[in-house]
């Protein structure tokens, strides 16, 4: 998103600056490609230019007028209809101007320089003149190379305003969702945390008749957890260690609570220092201490991080038993808040893979790096 808002203002900051290249390189150009043989013509590039002044002219009155008015007024037909009749005015208009003031003084500074006779030579009046030039075909007529440039420009000028508007739009619509997903994951976060709260205070509250100095200590590791979730999860990411210090403080609460049946394994392999968004283990680390433990039977929770591949790994299996076959146990709302936020946060950076087998339920989150 960053790298797409760094190009879109680009793009904004960029648009005068094209156009002055544009309106530059077009009144050079007759310097560039015109055909002089020992010195520049003035008085034909001074023309030249002078023919460009209806374009300009049009070109300001559609950036300044016809666009902003029309054309982003959703009145697209009646700007369409505007332009063609813009463009027919001043191509008239130009017309006009080179027949009437143009064609007068070529004719007044070719009747000066036409030598005068009396009388035609015998040869030129009783047949053709050797020294007339054929007759060459008709040019282009000035009106229609008129048209031609004025609609490549009046193309070129909207094609340009619509580039930049539809940048600023796109911007917009970023900035807004950027802003849903804060508020989306500020959501999910005040759902994961009571639901933890209630579930450590449970373990702590069945320790207190069992040993009282444990539920002491207990209630000091608790207090470490709310302050992570508090304050330090508040933050968009986090250092991956402080998010593993929390589930490994997690795990003990949770371990004091079970018996020898339930073995609980908890394994960091060699992870760099990387930062990561906070919470994300959470829903599943609670789905597997609720499903996975049986009272009746020995029981097991294995939890592992690791890299591998230049994926960060977190990987959890727990124990599957026969009254769990039939349900679907990752389906609940704790489950679907982490696809939710990993889909917000990593979009395809990242895949969820949930598993059953006759004995054992498995876990993986994989997150590119």
């Amino acid at each position: 998103m960053n790298i797409y808002n760094k190009h879109t203002n680009s793009l904004k900051k960029l648009e005068p600056f094209i156009i002055i290249i544009f309106w530059v390189l077009l009144f050079i150009t007759p310097l560039l490609f015109g055909r002089f043989e020992k010195s520049i013509d003035w008085n034909h590039i001074l023309k030249v230019w002078t023919d460009y002044i209806p374009l300009l002219i049009l070109f300001l009155i559609n950036r300044f007028l016809l666009l902003p008015r029309l054309f982003f007024n959703n009145k697209r037909l009646f700007y369409l209809i505007t332009v063609v009749i813009a463009i027919f005015m001043v191509t008239m208009s130009t017309n006009w101007y080179h027949k009437n003031f143009d064609n007068n003084s070529k004719d007044r500074r070719i009747h000066q320089l036409k030598p005068k006779f009396r009388e035609h030579p015998p040869h030129i009046r009783s047949g053709k003149d050797p020294l007339k030039k054929p007759r060459q075909p008709n040019p282009i007529p000035s009106y229609a190379n008129l048209i031609i440039l004025s609609v490549l420009l009046i193309g070129f000028d909207t094609g340009l305003r619509v580039s930049v508007k539809w940048v600023d739009s796109e911007n917009e619509k970023l900035n807004v969702e950027k802003e849903n997903i804060k508020n989306q994951l500020a959501f999910l976060r005040n759902q994961v945390s009571p639901h933890f709260f209630m579930n450590t205070l449970n373990n702590i509250h069945s320790l207190i008749d069992i040993d009282t100095e444990e539920a002491k200590q207990s209630v000091i590791k608790l207090s470490k957890l709310m302050r992570y979730l508090l304050y330090e999860s508040e933050t968009e990411k986090i250092p991956i260690k402080k998010e593993i210090e929390f589930i490994r403080s997690y795990t003990e609460l949770m371990q004091l609570r079970f018996t020898d049946k339930v073995d609980i394994k908890f394994n960091v392999g060699e992870i760099p220092d990387i930062t990561i968004a906070p919470l994300l283990f959470t829903s599943l680390l609670e789905n597997a201490f609720k499903h996975g433990v049986s009272y009746d039977f020995n029981s097991f929770i294995y939890i592992e991080f690791y890299v591998k591949n230049k994926q960060l790994v977190f990987e959890i299996k727990n124990s599957n038993y026969q009254k769990q076959k039939n349900s679907d146990l990752y389906s609940g709302i704790g489950i679907e808040n982490t696809k939710k936020r990993l889909d917000l946060i990593y979009e395809n950076n990242y895949s969820l893979d949930i598993n059953s087998t006759e004995n054992v339920f498995i876990v993986k989150l994989s997150i590119s790096l």
